[in-house]
C-alpha cells in the first residue's frame, strides 16, 4: 500500500508540474514515461510529433484504462500460493505397516513381539518422510501455480494498455 500511495502521489505532483510551466514539464514527463515503462517492463516509442508532455499524458491515460478494462492493478502485491493442506497419517501407517513387516520377520527367528517393534519405529519414520516430501512437492505446486497466474495477469493489463498506446499513434514493446 505504501508503494501504491507513493506511486499515484509521485504521478500527481508530475502532473501538478507539469501543469505549473514548460521549465519541468520534460523532466517530469520523463520521469512519468519512465516510472510507468519501467514498471510494465515495456518500452514505448511515439510514432509520431508526440512530446514528452503528450506521451506522459497518454501513458497515464492509457494506464488507467487498463486497469479500468482488465479490472487488474499492476501496482497491487502479487498474489501469493494458497495453502495447501498437509498429508496426514503417514506416521501412523508406516507404523502399522512396519509392525507387521517385523512381526513377520519376527515369527521366523521365534520373537514376533521384538520384531514388531522394530518394525513400527522403521515403518514410522519412512512414512514421515513420504509425508514430508508430499507436502514438499504441493507447496511447490501451489507456488508455481501462483507464479503462473500473475504473469498471466501481468501480459492480459500489457497487452491492455499496449492497444490503448497504440490506438494513440505509440510502438509499444
Amino acid at each position: 500500500m505504501k508503494n501504491r500511495l507513493g506511486f499515484v502521489g509521485g504521478v500527481c505532483l508530475g502532473m501538478a508540474l507539469l501543469l505549473a510551466g514548460p521549465a519541468w514539464s520534460d523532466d517530469v514527463s520523463d520521469s512519468v514515461n519512465n516510472r510507468i515503462q519501467k514498471e510494465l517492463g515495456v518500452f514505448v516509442y511515439p510514432k509520431g510529433d508526440q512530446d514528452s508532455a503528450k506521451q506522459a499524458s497518454d501513458t497515464l491515460a492509457c494506464y488507467d484504462s487498463a486497469k479500468e478494462r482488465t479490472g487488474l492493478d499492476p501496482e497491487a502485491p502479487p498474489a501469493q500460493a494458497q495453502a495447501v493442506e498437509k498429508p496426514r497419517g503417514g506416521m501412523v501407517r508406516g507404523a502399522a505397516r512396519g509392525a507387521a513387516r517385523g512381526a513377520a520377520l519376527g515369527a521366523i527367528v521365534d520373537d514376533a513381539g521384538d520384531g514388531a517393534a522394530v518394525g513400527a519405529a522403521a515403518g514410522a519414520m519412512r512414512g514421515r518422510r513420504g509425508q514430508k516430501q508430499a507436502a514438499a512437492q504441493a507447496e511447490q505446486s501451489a507456488e508455481q501455480a501462483a507464479a503462473t497466474a500473475n504473469t498471466e495477469k501481468q501480459e492480459t493489463f500489457n497487452r491492455a494498455f499496449g492497444a490503448c498506446m497504440d490506438a494513440r499513434n505509440y510502438s509499444v514493446q
